[in-house]
C-alpha cells in the first residue's frame, strides 16, 4: 500500500508540474499576443495622430478684382494671376510698404492661389472686369500654425512664421476670413513640391495601373503553371529543380526582382522607365512564386476521388481538370493571388529600380504613362524637410494600410465563403 500511495504521490507531482508549465506556457502566449496587439494599437493610434490633420487644409478669403488690362493678352497662360493676388493682399494691408515685408505677406498665401483664379476665369471668362471673393489655400506654414503645430511663443529665430507674418494671420482670424476645410486637394491632386498643393490621385491611380497590369499576367500565368506542375508534369529531376527553384523565388530579396526588371525590360527590351507597364511586369514575376505555391496548395486539397470519378465516366484528363477539379481549386488560388497582390501593393524597392521614384505631377491616363507608386510616394515624402509633409505622409500610410487590410479581409472571406472540407 505504500508503495501504491508513493506510486500516487510521484503521478500527482508529476501531474501538477506539468499542468503548472502549461498554464506558464498559456500566459506567455497570451502575453505575447497582448504585447503584439499594443505594439499594433500603438502604432496605428501614432500614425493616426500624426495622419488625421492632414485630411484638413487652412484656406483664406481675398477680395479679387479681375482687372482688364491683366488680361490684354487673349491666352490665359501669359496673363499675370500673381499680381491679382497680390493686390489684393496689399488692399487689405495697406500699412506694408517695404518690399521685405510685402514678400512675407504674399508667402502667407499658396502659390497655387494663381491657378485657382486661372481656372476660375477659364471656366466663366465673363468674371473678367468683376470683383470676386475667392477662397483660396494657404501656405503650408500658415496651416501648421492654424493647426498648433507652430507655437508662436517661441522665439522668432526658431519657427518659421515672423512676427508680422503671425499678426496679419490674426487679422485674417478677427475677420474669419481664414478657416480649415476638408482637404480635398490630397484625393484629386498629383504630386507637388509644395505640401498644400501635393496630392495622392497620381500615386494610387499609377499604383492601380501596376496592379491591373500584374493581376492580368500574374493570375493565368501562375494558375497554368501550378496546374501543369501538379497535374501533369512528370516526377523527374526536372520538375524537382523547378520546384525547389519556385520555393526558393519566394524568399528571394524584392529588389533583385527590380534590378531584373531593369536588366531586361528597360535595358534590354527598351521598355519606357516609370510606367506602369514595366512596373506591373517586375511585381509580376515577384508575385508568381507565390500565386503558384497557392494554387499548387489548392489543388493538392481536392480529393482524389474527384479525379477517379471524372475519369470513371469517360472525361479525358483534360476535362477532368478544367471542369471538376480546377472550378473546386479555384476560391484557394484567387486567396493566394490576392495576398500576392496585396504583397505587390506595399513594395518599394523594386518599383525604385526600374525609375518609379521620379518626381511625377500629373496623373497619369494610361499604362505608357510616367508613373508613380503609393509607397514610393510615401518614401518620397516622409524625404522631405517641409513639415506639413508629415501629416500627408501618414495620411497615405493609413490609406495604403485600409487598402491592404480591405484586400486581405477579401482573402480570408472569400475563402471562408467557397471553403469546402472535405
Amino acid at each position: 500500500m505504500n508503495t501504491e500511495r508513493q506510486t500516487t504521490q510521484r503521478i500527482n507531482k508529476g501531474l501538477q508540474r506539468r499542468y503548472r508549465a502549461e498554464k506558464r506556457f498559456q500566459r506567455a502566449g497570451i502575453g505575447a499576443i497582448c504585447a503584439a496587439l499594443f505594439f499594433l494599437a500603438f502604432l496605428f493610434i501614432s500614425i493616426f495622430s500624426k495622419g488625421y490633420p492632414a485630411f484638413q487644409q487652412t484656406y483664406m478669403q481675398l477680395d479679387i478684382v479681375f482687372t482688364e488690362d491683366v488680361f490684354e493678352n487673349e491666352n490665359l497662360a501669359t496673363a499675370n494671376f500673381p499680381k491679382l493676388v497680390r493686390d489684393s493682399l496689399f488692399k487689405m494691408f495697406p500699412e506694408v510698404t517695404s518690399r521685405q515685408d510685402r514678400r512675407a505677406l504674399y508667402q502667407l498665401v499658396s502659390s497655387g492661389a494663381s491657378f485657382t483664379l486661372h481656372d476660375m476665369v477659364q471656366q466663366d471668362p465673363s468674371l473678367i472686369g468683376t470683383r470676386q471673393t475667392v477662397w483660396v489655400l494657404a501656405d503650408d506654414d500658415v496651416d501648421m500654425y492654424m493647426k498648433g503645430k507652430i507655437d508662436a511663443d517661441e522665439p522668432q529665430t526658431d519657427r518659421r512664421l515672423k512676427n508680422n507674418q503671425l499678426q496679419w494671420i490674426e487679422r485674417f482670424q478677427a475677420t474669419n476670413k481664414i478657416e480649415k476645410r476638408f482637404n480635398t486637394t490630397l484625393f484629386t491632386a498629383g504630386d507637388s513640391r509644395e505640401p498644400e498643393l501635393a496630392g495622392i490621385l497620381g500615386a494610387a491611380k499609377g499604383s492601380l495601373l501596376t496592379l491591373l497590369v500584374t493581376l492580368a499576367l500574374s493570375f493565368p500565368i501562375g494558375v497554368a503553371s501550378a496546374v501543369y506542375l501538379e497535374e501533369f508534369a512528370p516526377s523527374n529531376k526536372w520538375t524537382d529543380l523547378i520546384e525547389i527553384n519556385i520555393n526558393n523565388l519566394a524568399a528571394v530579396p524584392s529588389i533583385i526582382f527590380g534590378l531584373l526588371g531593369l536588366a531586361i525590360f528597360i535595358n534590354f527590351f527598351g521598355l519606357p522607365r516609370s510606367t506602369p507597364i514595366v512596373g506591373g511586369l517586375v511585381l509580376t514575376l515577384m508575385t508568381l512564386p507565390t500565386i503558384i505555391i497557392a494554387g499548387r496548395a489548392s489543388l493538392k486539397s481536392v480529393p482524389p476521388s474527384i479525379r477517379e470519378a471524372a475519369l470513371g465516366v469517360g472525361a479525358s484528363k483534360l476535362q477532368t481538370i478544367t471542369h471538376h477539379v480546377l472550378p473546386l481549386a479555384l476560391p484557394g488560388m484567387l486567396t493566394g493571388t490576392i495576398i500576392g497582390m496585396a504583397q505587390a501593393l506595399g513594395e518599394t524597392a523594386p518599383l525604385l529600380m526600374i525609375g518609379m521614384v521620379a518626381f511625377i505631377v500629373d496623373v497619369p491616363s494610361g499604362f505608357t504613362d510616367p508613373a508613380t507608386a503609393l509607397p514610393v510616394q510615401i518614401f518620397l515624402w516622409s524625404d522631405s524637410p517641409e513639415r506639413a509633409f508629415t501629416e500627408r505622409t501618414s495620411a497615405a500610410i493609413m490609406l495604403l494600410l485600409t487598402f491592404l487590410i480591405f484586400m486581405n479581409a477579401t482573402a480570408v472571406i472569400l475563402r471562408k465563403k467557397f471553403e469546402i472540407k472535405w
